[in-house]
């Protein structure tokens, strides 16, 4: 499920894909829910579309948030990610061992995941939490397809002018359950070009906590900065990551904005 960990939202991708502290709008729900309770107007809309790796990846991102009341508030988010028009040659050659590009289909390698997040204030002045309910569903043409559900948590704590943030992603642990439908003439194509047949299965993301502290500062003439540092732990082994072990990959972000009138911004942001 790597999809999920792009990015949503220009000011958090600008800074470095940092959020998990300051995030405050209908992009909580994928940065850190905890956030949603910063949406100032009743209802919020956000959306996003990218290509990538020269056109060949769409990535998409739509999300709403809306304010329950002055000590909750609600988000959906919706994500897809896939690469489209893959030629599929399995029938390339016809039973008479011809080659026939009529033959040749196309199909779409496409991950979706829907995200339902609930964000609630606590009595502790500043303190506030969420969680992530998230469906995630896979699909490579007709020949396979998984289903996965799990659950993220959010907290974030504001005092004065610093802001704390922690995000727990799949925290009981993200089960994909694939499974796979092929002809028998797919299968003995697969067969003779040497391929494995492919069997039904379970993918596991494991648990992925980000830590963050964010600071804002207010100057003369309607200038501010806000700077935030985010800590990403992944507990899936050792990944290409600035701090790595066996157990765990460490790795630190760092993202600033400088705004004039809360009107005009420039962002940066440093990641690996």
């Amino acid at each position: 499920n790597d999809f999920l960990a792009i990015g949503a939202g220009a000011r958090s991708m600008a800074m470095g894909n940092t959020g998990v502290a300051m995030v405050n709008d209908v992009t909580s729900g994928y940065w850190n829910p905890a956030g949603l309770l910063g949406i100032k107007s009743d209802l919020q809309l956000a959306g996003l579309h990218a290509n990538r790796f020269a056109n060949i990846n769409k990535y998409d991102y739509a999300a709403i948030g809306k304010t329950i009341d002055s000590t909750s508030a609600i988000g959906f988010s919706l994500i897809r990610s896939g690469v489209d028009d893959i030629p599929n040659t399995l029938d390339l050659i016809d039973a008479d061992g011809n080659i026939d590009y009529d033959r040749i289909t196309l199909f779409s390698a496409v991950d979706y995941a829907f995200i339902v997040s609930y964000a609630r204030k606590l009595k502790v002045p500043g303190l506030q939490v969420a969680a992530n309910a998230k469906v995630v569903y896979r699909k490579v043409g007709d020949f396979a397809n998984a289903w996965g559900f799990g659950l993220d948590a959010g907290l974030q704590y504001k005092r004065n002018n610093w802001q704390f943030g922690l995000m727990a992603r799949d925290i009981t642990t993200t089960v994909n359950s694939w499974n796979y439908s092929l002809s028998d003439s797919e299968v003995a194509v697969l067969v003779s070009t040497g391929n494995e047949i492919p069997e039904s299965s379970l993918e596991i993301t494991l648990p992925r906590f980000i830590f963050g502290a964010a600071r804002h500062w207010d100057f003369k003439k309607n200038i501010s900065l806000l700077a935030e540092g985010d800590i990403d732990i992944t507990t899936d082994g050792q990944r290409n990551t600035i701090l790595a072990t066996k157990a765990v990959s460490i790795d630190p972000r760092l993202g600033l904005e400088l705004g004039y009138s809360n009107t005009i911004f420039v962002r940066g942001g440093l990641s690996s």
